[in-house]
């Protein structure tokens, strides 16, 4: 089957978002420049975000396997590289949180999100590649996960060098210090995902398990359709925040956890979950062919982010593959791919896409083009998403 989205989506990926990144290559120090602001300027000498190599690793991973093009397995390569060589800590385990712009250590936290994403990369470029060290890479990452940052109530957070818990300002928002986030959950389960696709090992499919029970008992709020967002150890949520976002990620990113780990009974239970939470994102958040962000004690937060946008895309794209019926969610899909091609989509030469829109859909200056989260895996994923679902 094809489909318009995806022959689109396609030409944006080879045209727009590929070369954009592969202009980003480091070829002095290795990786990918970390910085790039809004008027399109390069920061050579910026800090390198392990986050950012790691998801730029899966990038051209992902890429190379959707499209056969020789050449991205070497921009794969080059940022497998300085991940293996630089971003690891060999003393101590796990990778670090950042690098300076030549490869020593800038900030030695070490975070299980962090971990979590080098997994997630590690896994992807092993498919591609077929290099069995990057496999080897991923499962010390698992390993150290399981027995460094696990405890008893769910996943820790935040570490220092020597994995002793510090605090979570990483991944805390809001006004709040979170010792539990969704956010870290669910990208230790994407995670797990891949690696269990990749290899079948029983206890990661184990451990994926585990993680479903807590988002369905622990991280979803069935009274509001949501997922509460910032926890203490316990679970309690510490604050009134929808994260219309994560919700409609972590919908397709469970159901495709589910897909690959093949357990009926998980199928089924979360299945309800995930039909749940997309159909809340699309009542509250769907509006003016695009998504709003979040929603924090009762008030919408009116800019529109660019990763949400393509996560919007796809999750409406497969809870509508799940009820073709529901025809609303496919046309929220192609409307709001219709606001990332006029509007997200930075036309200048050079560029990828703008960080965010306000409300009207004008970009807001001053935020970066590049930065240590501003990368090629939301709206690279969303495009190769659309090509594997629609073209095989």
């Amino acid at each position: 089957m094809t489909n318009q989205m995806a022959v689109e989506m396609k030409e944006h990926l080879n045209q727009k978002l590929i070369p954009f990144w592969k202009g980003l290559r480091d070829e002095t120090y290795g990786g990918f420049y970390g910085y790039m602001d809004y008027d399109l300027r390069i920061d050579r000498e910026s800090v390198k975000g392990v986050i950012l190599n790691s998801r730029i690793l899966w990038f051209f991973s992902n890429a190379y396997l959707t499209l056969k093009q020789e050449d991205l397995l070497h921009y794969a390569e080059h940022a497998y590289r300085f991940l293996r060589d630089y971003c690891m800590d060999h003393d101590n385990g796990g990778v670090f949180w950042s690098m300076t712009y030549d490869g020593l250590p800038e900030d030695t936290t070490k975070h299980t999100y962090n971990q979590a994403f080098a997994i997630y990369a590690l896994s992807t470029y092993y498919n591609a590649s077929k290099d069995s060290k990057a496999l080897m890479y991923a499962y010390e990452l698992f390993q150290l996960i399981e027995t460094r940052c696990k405890e008893a109530t769910g996943y820790g957070e935040a570490y220092d060098v020597g994995f002793q818990p510090v605090s979570n300002e990483k991944l805390s928002e809001n006004g709040v210090i979170a010792s539990r986030t969704m956010n870290t959950l669910l990208h230790v389960f994407e995670a797990y995902t891949e690696l269990y696709k990749v290899d079948h090992d029983e206890k990661v499919g184990k451990r994926l398990e585990e993680i479903l029970d807590i988002f369905a008992d622990k991280v979803y709020n069935p009274e509001k359709k949501r997922q509460e967002v910032f926890f203490d150890e316990n679970w309690n949520s510490l604050i009134d925040l929808h994260s219309y976002g994560h919700d409609i990620e972590t919908s397709w990113l469970i159901d495709r956890g589910c897909e690959v780990l093949k357990n009926d009974a998980y199928t089924a239970r979360m299945g309800q979950i995930t039909e749940l939470l997309a159909e809340e994102v699309y009542k509250k958040a769907y509006r003016d062919h695009s998504l709003l962000n979040e929603c924090e004690n009762g008030i919408d937060q009116t800019d529109r982010i660019w990763w949400v946008q393509a996560e919007a895309v796809i999750g409406f794209i497969n809870e509508w593959q799940k009820q073709p019926e529901k025809s609303q969610y496919y046309a929220a899909a192609e409307d709001i791919w219709n606001y990332i091609k006029t509007k997200m989509t930075d036309h200048r030469p050079g560029s990828e896409w703008f960080w965010k829109l306000d409300s009207k859909g004008d970009p807001v200056e001053g935020a970066p083009i590049v930065e240590p989260w501003k990368c090629p895996y939301h709206n690279g994923r969303m495009c190769m998403e659309l090509i594997a679902r629609f073209q095989g």
